[in-house]
């Protein structure tokens, strides 16, 4: 993904960029756990400019990810969890291919 996406004139390396960027849409973090997360590493990089960098990105990264159509040799797992809240058997289901 680096220099085809458009990193020139970016204080910041194209690897922590996209690290950012994948963090926030990976995983349910805010964008202030993100900062931390990134503080924690000796990187100062403020909430704000993550967010930025979401907005600007994320569609493109988004667009190169998603549109792989489906494979009849594709291999899919479900995985089945039952958790019983006040006494009710509830069933949780989990469809995981490949890639996770």
């Amino acid at each position: 993904m680096p220099d085809a996406v458009g990193y020139k004139r970016h204080r910041f390396p194209t690897q922590i960029i996209t690290h950012a960027v994948w963090l926030s849409f990976r995983f349910p973090l805010s964008l202030r756990l993100a900062e931390e997360m990134f503080l924690e590493r000796g990187i100062v990089v403020s909430y704000e400019t993550i967010r930025r960098w979401g907005r600007k990105f994320g569609p493109e990264y988004a667009r190169r990810l998603g549109g792989k159509p489906p494979s009849p040799h594709d291999v899919w797992h479900l995985d089945e969890v039952v958790i019983s809240i006040a006494g009710q058997k509830h069933w949780l289901w989990r469809a995981v291919d490949k890639n996770g």
